[in-house]
This record gives C-alpha cells, sequence and structure tokens, in this order.
C-alpha cells in the first residue's frame, strides 16, 4: 500500500483501504527492502501521486496517443533530470527517514498486527479502481513496453506540470487535474521492476495496482526531500472503519518519528463533534497514549493536528496530552465565515431529502443521522456498495447547483453529506501552518468520484 513506501522496516499500521480500490487494510504489510529500493510485496497502493481525475474516458486513448506520438516521436530520451539530481543533506535525511523509520525502542509500545496479509491482498469491486491516468497508462503498454511507458509519462507530467492548458496529457485526458511535483516515473519503474519484473514479461501486462505502485514510489522519491506536513485520512487508512488507533497500531511510532524530524502531521477525517473534544480522543486514544508514554514535550506534540468534520473542527494536543479545540479565528478562511447558517440548514434538508428519495428507490431502510454540519444514512440492513455508491452520485446531482461546498461520500458502510470538504479543510490547514503544495502530502483511501479524499487533489501530492 501507499504509505507501505513511506514507512517501512517493521510492517506498519496499514490503511484499512486502499484508494481508489481497496478498502480493507489496518496496517502495512511486512515491505521487501532490498538493493536499495523499496518493494511491496504484500501491499496494496494507496491511491495515485499527484492530483488526476477520478474518472474518464480511454475509449480514444490510442487515437489521441497515435496524434501526440506524431509531434513526439524523438524526444523518448528527454527524461527529467531532476529525477537523478543531487539531494541536500537535510532532504536525504528526511527521505531516509520516511522509508526507513524504526520503531522506537524505548516506548515499548505493542506492534501487533491487525489484519492478514490476505485480507490486505483481497480485490475489491471494480468500482474502487477509479484513475483516469491509471487507465491511459495501462492502455499505452498495448503499443510500448513498461520502460517506454515511463519515459513518455515523465516527460508529459513534467510538461503538465509546467503548463498544464497546454500540454499532451491535458489532450489525452482531457479532464486531468494537476501535479504539485514532476515525476521521477522511470526511477520509480527501476526500483518496482526489480521485484515485479514488468519488463521481462511477455504475457501479462501491469495491472492497476502495480501502476500505481509505480506513481507512489515515484512521488515519494520527489517529495520525500521537502515534505513538511503529511495528512492521513482516518477510518480506513489509519484504522478499520469504525473503529479508533489502539496501543498496538503501528503507525504511532512512525507519527512521533516524523513529527521529532520536524515535519507536521494532521488526521484528517469527516468525523465531527462539536463541542465534544472527548470524542474525537476516543478516536485516537492509543496515538494519544503514546505521546505520553514517550513523554514527548510540547516542542514535539505542537506538530500534530486534527481536522474533523471535513473542515469544520480543528484540535490540537494540550500540556496533558488531550486534544483541545483551535479557536476558529485562528485558522478558518475568510470564505468559511461567508457561511450562513439558514444556507447550511437548507444545504443539510436537501441532503437529508435526496437521502431519503434515493433509499426509497432503492428499496434500503436506512437511520437518517442528522448532526450541525453533517447528514447521514445508516443502511439498517446489509447491502453492497453498489447500492451505496447509487445513493451517493445521486445525491450528488441532486445537490450540484448547492450554494455551499459539500461531500457527499460513500464510506462504505454509509453514506454521509458534510458542509464543506477535505480541500477546504486541508486549504484551512496548510494556509495556518504556513505550508505549500509541494511540501504537503495526503494519505487517504477514497479518490474515486464518490470518495471523500479526492478533493486533496486540487491542494497537494497524495497516495
Amino acid at each position: 500500500m501507499a504509505i507501505g513506501i513511506l514507512f517501512i522496516n517493521s510492517s506498519v499500521s496499514t490503511l484499512h483501504s486502499v484508494p481508489p480500490c481497496i478498502r480493507h487494510v489496518t496496517e502495512f504489510p511486512a515491505t521487501l527492502q532490498r538493493q536499495g529500493w523499496v518493494a511491496f510485496k504484500k501491499s496494496k497502493t494507496l491511491g495515485c501521486s499527484a492530483a488526476r481525475c477520478s474518472a474518464t474516458a480511454v475509449a480514444e486513448s490510442d487515437e489521441r496517443l497515435a496524434d501526440v506520438e506524431r509531434d513526439d516521436s524523438l524526444a523518448a530520451d528527454d527524461v527529467d533530470k531532476c529525477s537523478n539530481s543531487g539531494q541536500s543533506d537535510g532532504g536525504r535525511l528526511r527521505w531516509d527517514m520516511l522509508l526507513s523509520t524504526e520503531a522506537l525502542g524505548e516506548a515499548h509500545l505493542l506492534r501487533a498486527g491487525s489484519v492478514t496479509d490476505a485480507h490486505v491482498l483481497r480485490r475489491k469491486g471494480r468500482l474502487k479502481e477509479q484513475d483516469g491516468l491509471i487507465e491511459f497508462i495501462i492502455s499505452m503498454h498495448r503499443t510500448h513496453s513498461p520502460f517506454q511507458v515511463m519515459e513518455k509519462m515523465e516527460r508529459w507530467v513534467r510538461e503538465h506540470f509546467e503548463d498544464p492548458k497546454r500540454s499532451t496529457l491535458s489532450r489525452l485526458i482531457p479532464s486531468i487535474g494537476c501535479f504539485h511535483t514532476p515525476l521521477p516515473l522511470v526511477r520509480a519503474l527501476q526500483e518496482y521492476d526489480d521485484f515485479a519484473l514488468l519488463s521481462r514479461r511477455k504475457f501479462v501486462p501491469p495491472n492497476f495496482a502495480e501502476i500505481r505502485h509505480v506513481l507512489n514510489i515515484a512521488q515519494v522519491h520527489v517529495i520525500g526531500e521537502q515534505v513538511s506536513l503529511i495528512t492521513f485520512d482516518a477510518d480506513g487508512t489509519l484504522y478499520a472503519d469504525g473503529h479508533h488507533i489502539q496501543g498496538d497500531n503501528k503507525m504511532i511510532g512512525h507519527i512521533v518519528k516524523l513529527m521529532q524530524h520536524g515535519a507536521h502531521v494532521a488526521i484528517v477525517t469527516a468525523a465531527g463533534y462539536p463541542g465534544n473534544t472527548l470524542k474525537f480522543e476516543n478516536r485516537i486514544t492509543g496515538l494519544l497514549e503514546g505521546f505520553k508514554v514517550l513523554g514527548l514535550p510540547p516542542s514535539i506534540t505542537k506538530f500534530f493536528h486534527v481536522m474533523g468534520g471535513e473542515c469544520n473542527y480543528l484540535l490540537k494536543v494540550d500540556s496533558n496530552y488531550h486534544l483541545e479545540f483551535v479557536e476558529d479565528k485562528l485558522w478558518k478562511s475568510e470564505d468559511m465565515f461567508l457561511w450562513k447558517e439558514q444556507d447550511i440548514q437548507k444545504l443539510l434538508d436537501d441532503a437529508e431529502c435526496a437521502l431519503r428519495s434515493a433509499s426509497a428507490r432503492l428499496h434500503l431502510p436506512v437511520e437518517i443521522v442528522r448532526k450541525p454540519r453533517a447528514v447521514g444514512a445508516i443502511p439498517k440492513e446489509p447491502t453492497i456498495y453498489e447500492v451505496l455508491e447509487e445513493m451517493t452520485l445521486t445525491v450528488q446531482m441532486q445537490l450540484v447547483d448547492a450554494m455551499l461546498p459539500f461531500c457527499a461520500f460513500n464510506g462504505g458502510t454509509d453514506v454521509f453529506v458534510d458542509i464543506g470538504n477535505k480541500s477546504v479543510g486541508l486549504g484551512a490547514l496548510m494556509s495556518y501552518l504556513g505550508k505549500r503544495p509541494y511540501e504537503t502530502l495526503h494519505v487517504g483511501d477514497r479518490f474515486t468520484a464518490s470518495g471523500n479524499d479526492s478533493a486533496t487533489r486540487s491542494k497537494c501530492s497524495i497516495l
């Protein structure tokens, strides 16, 4: 999985859902480190590097590619030199730390895994494998070798990074988003190829997960030298849906290590409990206890935050290792202060109506949960992912003219609509901490059209 790229040495606590196609992962499976590179023998990658569209038509990819190649013929060797450039000592230290964080022995924190590799490897529905860039890269392998594909893609990504409006990728994949960094894809493929043998396979082309591995490795390589803010989705990423961080979660040591190296770490979650810090604490009890066991001083705990309700609540750690709310006036953007309560309630009313209508059409009995800044539908009987997907997309369509930003997402076991979204929240957090897109990384599990992590692509690089 994606973040397995970042934290490897021991089997790290996993993301219970690997964007966009894997939902169940609560701990990082053991990763293979050999010959100076990182491989992921039993993991699923956590989403794509950089901001990209969640769905695109690939039917015309061959024709578009042929048109581009007539203009691009002899440029295949012009691979981005930045991928091989030297690294500063500080950047090298940060990169090494990201790649090989050792467990903090003095903390005596448990390191037991929470799921088996078999669960990690289990394939999920096709609906969770939505990424136009990856599908286009896969289609290129019909006429190109893996290294030819990555050479061209590396060049095109840099071109798109510099001029997204007139780039080759904007023509090949019209709905593609932006890239916040170049991507050393050839280097990443060389590392992953030593394990997966993509370039030596004659009859089995690279699949969706393998391309995502390469993209994520490239993203970590380029951002590892300068990352200073890493944000994590909670449910399905740091822990299983509906669970919380316990003392045996292996991410505790890695989060602490990042903070000790001066990197800000934040959990950005849809869970929102206005005025109730205890409920937020209950979701990360093991992490806060780990801070306490280690006796982390305020100079370290200041690097940790929780963003709740997508973008509505920001919390920090106090001197007693409890959470406390950060005053809205200190971190919220000017646009957020313009949201009127009557508009908020109107949007929630419309969302509730849409949820009830969709559930009735699908003959799915649900329990409606209403919060100050969210409304959700929880099925009263077992259902399938596709039904929740249908409900989510129905709500999105019916709220398309809403006056406020919102997030209607399929949580895997429910469907919720929140006021605001993670793009708004991450943007406010980055402004509050003074961070730029090229030094920020978001790790999530839902980068599909119905996922609540996809909005972060407009603000920073993602895994």
